[in-house]
């Protein structure tokens, strides 16, 4: 009889099984199951993270779901299926668990038909969606834009900004649920990845001040670009930096020689997607995340 382990830590082994898992997914569903975050949390123990495991009468792994934010207001799931051993009642017992570990929402990454006829049959509904898009890029983008006056750009240094990242990170996504909460640690772990290049994260200064003031942070893996976070200070929004900050990046990609990029943007921010359908941007995907309206 399948069952649905609780476990705080996912062993090794298992970690490479579930990464495998992953890939499987995406093969067939043409998208992620599991967002990066949750990726980087399959492993050691980690406050508020829960792992859940469905295993089969056999005790092979068929599926996988983690809360995050366990035990506060904010915990949210994603899970994934085995794709040989969907339809047989794997999704909804992983959402079911995830639910009672305190889970308010889960995503559904790729909005598939069957994830979503999930979470409505849990009663949950659609209350955010996020946007990727993707753009091509050509000889005439490896040229840097004209930044305005009184602005200069300069590379991240590891060891010296990491604090002053974190803060503009904080003020330029206050109101963001996820990217406005990044700590210190959780950008380390992120620059320990293989794909970070601290040449891609790209810092503009105020040459009065010498403040940073804003950022755009460029991601390159399995040679595929991604504008990976675009951030201004509050304080500076609305002086032209925005469009020349993007650029910066799609530069920087151009050069490194991706002739593709992807970024990804909350579809109730309309600023920021028509800044992104300027430079060339459209929707290639959406995911959506469902919420509980009630207890």
């Amino acid at each position: 009889m399948a069952r649905t382990e609780r476990v705080p830590a996912v062993p090794d082994a298992t970690a490479s099984g579930l990464v495998a898992l992953f890939g499987r997914a995406a093969a067939v569903d043409g998208v992620a199951p599991v967002s990066e975050a949750f990726r980087l949390a399959v492993g050691p123990a980690r406050d508020g993270v829960v792992h859940l495991l469905r295993l089969d009468h056999a005790g092979a792994l068929v599926g996988y779901a983690q809360v995050a934010g366990a035990g506060t207001a904010d915990a949210v799931a994603e899970l994934v299926v085995e794709p040989t051993q969907r339809r047989r009642g794997h999704g909804r017992a992983l959402l079911e668990a995830a639910l009672s570990e305190g889970a308010r929402s889960v995503w559904a990454h790729g909005m598939l038909p069957a994830a979503q006829a999930l979470a409505r049959a849990a009663g949950l509904v659609l209350t955010r969606s996020l946007h990727r898009m993707t753009r091509r890029l050509g000889p005439a983008d490896a040229v840097d834009p004209a930044l305005p006056e009184g602005f200069s750009v300069r590379p991240f240094m590891p060891g010296t900004d990491d604090e002053t990242w974190v803060r503009l990170n904080a003020a330029a996504f206050a109101d963001h649920p996820e990217q406005g909460r990044l700590t210190v640690a959780d950008l380390r772990e992120r620059m320990a990845q293989p794909w970070f290049d601290p040449e891609g994260l790209l810092l503009v200064v105020d040459d009065t001040t010498g403040a940073v003031v804003a950022s755009h942070w460029t991601k390159v893996e399995a040679g595929r670009g991604e504008v990976y976070v675009v951030g201004v200070d509050p304080a500076y929004q609305g002086r032209g930096l925005g469009g020349p900050l993007t650029r910066l990046g799609l530069a920087h990609l151009a050069r490194r020689g991706v002739d593709e990029v992807e970024l990804y943007v909350d579809g109730d921010n309309t600023a920021a997607r028509r800044t992104y359908e300027r430079l060339g941007f459209t929707d290639a995907a959406v995911d959506g995340q469902y919420t509980r309206t009630s207890t």
